[in-house]
């Protein structure tokens, strides 16, 4: 009976051993980067940019450039050697060249290598998160090809040097750590064999008992009879544990060459592979960061090893002695650095992946993110908010913005509250606002639609109007400003948000016909069609109104906004590719002459502080956006590059006590200034003509005609009767005199 019990307990743990070590060994995290940067000559970087990216992408300071991922900057040069990275389209292998910007532009590339021009580089791209499974461990996964002899000579000669020869476990080595153990009156050598030590951090735990050695001594024995000699090696080397970075446990020698000195495994010197030998006896112990003597010494004790061995000659080991730890800077890598945006990643990865894959398959997944603009972006939100605070005496003010590219609806920074390390409540994409007037322009477009009635140099009646709700009630809009504007303009009646001229307009139109062109603009999220409806009583998502305003900003063709460029497996094979989904979803024309209305707004209109910080030639399109109460403030406005949105308001839905212009409004001025560059320059489709139009007639006129302006129409809709050229004291003097 003991026997059958012995036998059963050594299948159970056959079954253990093999049941892992034959299958999946690892929870491998997918890794998030975001997009990489590129150079070439006319590229907008800035020296500060570059430098940023190469901090971020841990490049070390190397006046040799003797290894890929090493850089060192004169000034506006720089001269770099670049890490090699598997991207979705190729292989990037490792560049060595010279960087010259100028003016904040890339204004030449040099290759070293031949010293010829360097038409494209494109760098790795910086990693900004990772989706981890509940064991919060990261690992690069090596070959034992891979990893340089002299390292595992020296991971030996320390650890186990019977290791080809005995059987899984070595009384000899036992004898021969407690004698060593002995003799220093401390911990110096171990008795466990490689593979016992892979056992126990495979299946077991740390726990010091006798049925825990136990268990590691016969899985060991099992493990050895299983498995070639090579392939336990291997596996040891990629789980060893090696260190702590935040949350983020280090495992194996790749990752751990990677976490220490920025260089890969083929990369290392003799010094580098003896300080992660080092580390295996105790990673907190011997940690070059927090206790550089003792790890020092460590270090040394291992060269020291590898002499008495026959690993290396001596001459080797004091040469490598002399060279100091070379460590890199703590290079804490966030779990999630950008947690909103990341949040918008998983969500836009879940149709095709289950949560359980992006966790454990080692997918490397690469984002539109713009570091710079994300860095930037972030830092308006941070340095505007208490300015927004102390002005107004306010407090508690939340916000939430999003930046995507303009020609091709990729988000380039998020904002999900005004901590962008916060990972909680993602009001970019989960808080839903109602948007005020940036509904406007649907209105507004509806009517431009329908072109031979509605122009932009139309009178409109801006005069109160009441309705009956379907209480009984009376709906009475009225202005910001508490005031009726008589006939006005088309164009100015937008560019002034006047509220009593755009309900009279939305309801001539009716109301849903408004909501069928919000659909044509991408927008999908409910809205209920009532004349509220005309000022923004409607609620959306700070990304519902990005899509809107992007779907303006790119002529009328909607482009779904999108945050993933590609993702690979977990060999940086491709498998799958986001490219461009764009279809027409309303006519070029009129969004034209719609943006220039827009443009209007922030040159003369509600937007016009832009131009106090922005170029006066940046032609900036937008609209500001307030809500009953002064609760919600909204901005969302494009330039040549980039579309952005920014809501301000509270979690508790408490008034703000901001208009779109004093709240939303400076951030946005703020990010922009930062990292927009084009001015935004539209070009005139064919169906469009410009007219000088007398203002307040909606005649045509003459350019040299008073109050005559130059606005924009779909062919055929433009003014054919002619002003006469007349000004303003001429016609109050032709006003009086008709009163007689």
């Amino acid at each position: 009976m003991g026997l059958l019990l012995f036998l059963a307990y050594l299948g159970y743990l056959d079954y253990t051993v093999r049941y892992q070590f034959q299958g999946q060994r690892w929870e491998l995290p997918s890794y998030v980067y975001a997009r990489p940067l590129e150079l070439y000559a006319g590229a907008p970087v800035t020296p500060e940019r570059l430098q940023a990216t190469l901090d971020d992408l841990h490049y070390r300071l190397d006046t040799r450039l003797t290894t890929p991922a090493s850089y060192v900057r004169r000034g506006d040069e720089f001269w770099l050697s670049s890490r090699p990275f598997r991207f979705w389209d190729k292989e990037e292998a490792n560049r060595r060249v010279k960087v010259v910007l100028e003016g904040g532009r890339v204004a030449a590339m040099q290759d070293l290598a031949n010293g010829k021009d360097a038409a494209l580089v494109r760098l790795d791209p910086v990693q900004i998160g990772s989706f981890y499974p509940s064991r919060k461990e990261d690992r690069i996964l090596v070959k034992l090809a891979e990893v340089p002899p002299l390292l595992i000579q020296g991971l030996l000669a320390m650890e186990d040097r019977d290791f080809y020869h005995h059987h899984g476990v070595s009384p000899r080595a036992i004898a021969r750590a407690m004698w060593a153990n002995t003799k220093a009156m401390g911990l110096v050598q171990g008795g466990s064999t490689i593979t016992q030590q892979l056992v126990k951090n495979f299946y077991l735990t740390s726990k010091r008992s006798l049925g825990r050695k136990i268990n590691e001594a016969f899985m060991a024995l099992i493990m050895d009879a299983r498995y070639p000699k090579d392939e336990i090696l291997e596996a040891y080397l990629n789980e060893i544990y090696l260190g702590q970075d935040g949350a983020r446990a280090i495992h194996g020698f790749g990752l751990a060459s990677e976490f220490y000195f920025s260089r890969p495994l083929h990369d290392l010197k003799l010094e580098h592979m003896a300080m992660l030998v080092a580390l295996v006896r105790g990673p907190a112990h011997y940690d070059p960061r927090r206790d550089p003597e003792k790890a020092l010494r460590h270090r040394n004790l291992v060269l020291d090893t590898m002499v008495a061995t026959g690993v290396i000659p001596e001459g080797d080991a004091e040469a490598a002695k002399r060279q100091p730890l070379d460590v890199v800077k703590a290079t804490h890598r966030s779990v999630a650095r950008h947690p909103a945006f990341l949040d918008l990643v998983r969500r836009q990865l879940h149709d095709e992946y289950k949560d359980e894959d992006l966790a454990s398959t080692g997918l490397r997944i690469i984002t539109t993110l713009d570091s710079e603009v994300q860095r930037q972006l972030e830092a308006a939100v941070e340095d505007t908010l208490p300015r927004l605070e102390k002005a107004n005496r306010l407090e508690q003010l939340q916000a939430a913005a999003i930046v995507t590219q303009r020609v091709n609806g990729e988000v380039a920074g998020l904002v999900g509250g005004r901590d962008p390390e916060d990972a909680g409540f993602n009001r970019a994409v989960d808080a839903v606002r109602s948007i005020g007037s940036l509904y406007k322009p649907v209105v507004y477009l509806t009517a431009l639609e329908q072109s031979r009635r509605y122009t932009a140099g139309t009178l409109l009646k801006d005069n109160a109007i009441h309705l009956k709700n379907e209480g009984g009630g009376l709906w009475v809009p009225k202005n910001y400003d508490g005031k009726e504007h008589g006939l006005v303009p088309l164009h100015q009646a937008l560019a002034e948000s006047y509220n009593l001229a755009t309900v009279r307009l939305g309801l001539d139109l009716g109301v849903p016909n408004t909501v069928k062109t919000l659909r044509s603009l991408g927008v999908n999220r409910p809205v209920d069609a009532f004349p509220s409806l005309l000022l923004g009583a409607a609620e959306m998502s700070v990304l519902d109104v990005a899509q809107m305003y992007q779907t303006l900003a790119d002529d009328g063709f909607v482009t779904p906004l999108r945050s993933i460029l590609a993702v690979l497996d977990s060999e940086g094979q491709p498998l799958k590719r986001y490219g461009l989904d764009v279809h027409a979803g309303v006519d070029a024309a009129p969004v034209y002459v719609l943006n220039t209305v827009l443009q209007e707004v922030a040159r003369e209109g509600t937007a016009r502080s832009i131009y106090s910080v922005l170029p006066e030639d940046f032609n900036v399109a937008g609209k500001t956006g307030t809500t009953n109460d002064l609760r919600d403030s909204w901005f969302a406005g494009f330039s040549g590059d980039y579309v952005g949105v920014v809501w301000v308001g509270r979690d508790d839905n408490q008034p703000a006590k901001l208009t779109g212009a004093r709240g939303a409004l400076p951030i946005w001025i703020d990010a922009f200034r930062r990292f927009s560059r084009e001015p935004l320059e539209p070009t005139p489709p064919e169906k469009i003509e410009l007219v000088w139009t007398d203002t307040a007639s909606g005649k045509r006129a003459a350019e040299s005609c008073p109050g005559a302006r130059q606005l924009a129409y779909v062919a055929g809709s433009a003014p054919q009767e002619t002003a006469d050229c007349v000004g303003p004291a001429q016609r109050a003097l032709d006003a009086v005199q008709s009163l007689f």
